[in-house]
């Protein structure tokens, strides 16, 4: 069985399932799912908690013996397996699987991992979890789907914003959803129930969105250039390097070139990314697209140092003309 960390906080099942194992890239859904069940499972009887982490040198032998053994005082138990890493090894492999095999009577099982990739989706330890475990997954808040979550997460409170103030708030916190219950729970404290006003959010709420290169390929899916250039610019606030910025931007320029049929060479697109690399491939031409690769040649050798401009400045509009907005008016 397979849910989000959303879907099991909001709809807690009524009796608990021998074992959970909670994955994903969302610090905040993680904790939040994790909190959630050891809140029902002590409701539920489950008293005594056992954690294992398992660190470098740790005996999986433990994991085995815990299984076999009964509870210490004969109670109900929770008992978590940690993994920080998301790779257990040969002997945490092994261990897993046999454990999945026989579960504990009188034990509810918790897994803890990190966003786990295809590969490691493949491996034995972890098909073995999925057959027998109830799969919470952690996924990040997507741009779209973070006005609402902002929204819900103010109501808790019994605060509300309008539409231009979930807008401003959104900007403010994405890609940031620890800092943004922090923020959120600030204006708890700040402001009294009831309707929050978009110049108090101003005044009150800190910029803590952070992002990633590879974020900035949804937004110039979407041609939201505002988007782009916010991103753009907090990812240089931060310190990224501007190779891994262009290899992104390179990457999603060979792929158009694919769909566009201009070179037959190179990946074609993920099946998650096929739809929005069609909405951008409608927006370019071939000659559009020798452009963007030209562009990119030059960028590079702006990171180099063979060039003296600013590459900030060209990864922008190298990432805009993507987008389709800035090719289509110079066209």
């Amino acid at each position: 069985m397979r849910v989000t960390a959303e879907q099991f906080i909001e709809h807690p099942p009524k009796s608990l399932a021998k074992l959970y194992a909670i994955h994903g890239a969302e610090p905040l859904a993680a904790l939040e799912a994790a909190d959630a069940l050891r809140d029902l499972a002590r409701k539920t009887g489950f008293i005594e908690r056992e954690v294992f982490t398992a660190q470098t040198g740790f005996d999986w032998g433990q994991l085995r013996s815990a299984g076999n053994a009964l509870s210490l005082f004969a109670t109900q138990r929770l008992l978590e397996v940690r993994i920080p890493t998301g790779k257990p090894g040969k002997d945490g492999s092994d261990a897993i699987t046999q454990y999945c095999e026989r579960l504990p009577d009188d034990t509810v099982t918790l897994v803890l991992l990190p966003e786990i990739d295809w590969q490691g989706k493949q491996t034995k330890w972890f098909m073995a979890l999925e057959a027998a475990a109830t799969m919470i997954e952690a996924a990040p808040i997507d741009r779209s789907r973070l006005p609402q979550w902002l929204k819900a997460r103010l109501g808790r409170q019994q605060q509300s914003v309008d539409e231009e103030g979930l807008e401003f708030l959104a900007d403010r916190v994405e890609g940031n959803l620890l800092a943004a219950q922090q923020e959120i729970k600030k204006l708890a404290l700040l402001c009294p129930p009831g309707e929050i006003s978009l110049k108090v959010l101003e005044d009150s709420v800190a910029n803590v969105s952070r992002f990633n290169p590879f974020q900035l390929v949804a937004a110039i899916h979407d041609g939201d250039i505002a988007r782009i250039q916010r991103m753009l610019d907090g990812l240089k606030a931060e310190g990224e390097a501007p190779p891994l910025i262009l290899w992104v931007l390179a990457n999603e320029i060979r792929m158009l070139a694919r769909v566009r049929g201009v070179t037959r060479s190179g990946r074609p697109p993920q099946p998650s990314k096929a739809r929005g690399m069609e909405r951008i491939a409608r927006r370019h031409s071939a000659k559009s697209i020798y452009a963007l690769l030209l562009q990119a040649a030059k960028i590079d050798r702006m990171i180099k140092g063979l060039d003296q401009r600013d590459p900030w400045d060209a990864l922008s509009t190298l990432a805009a003309g993507l987008a389709g907005t800035a090719l289509m008016k110079a066209a």
